[in-house]
């Protein structure tokens, strides 16, 4: 099953402010289609959406409002 992750190309190459997911764009347990937007992350100023791999089920594993890190999974997709 793919993971849906916060890529690591959001963080700047110097300092790594704080990321937050902000909210989910769509309900845990929705159907997504690939290149759908399913979340939005915080980092410093800027709002990043964070876009479904491939289509599927969505599995929420982390909620909104948590701190994030680069390369942190925050959901699955299953078939």
């Amino acid at each position: 099953m793919p993971d849906i992750r916060v890529s690591e190309d959001l963080w700047s190459t110097g300092m790594l402010p704080e990321g937050i997911l902000e909210r989910w764009l769509v309900e845990d347990g929705a159907r997504v289609r690939a290149g759908e937007a399913v979340a939005t992350v915080r980092i410093g100023e800027a709002l990043h959406d964070i876009i479904s791999p491939t289509g599927g089920q969505l599995d929420v594993i982390a909620p909104a409002s948590e701190i994030v890190d680069p390369g942190c999974i925050i959901a699955e997709i299953h078939a």
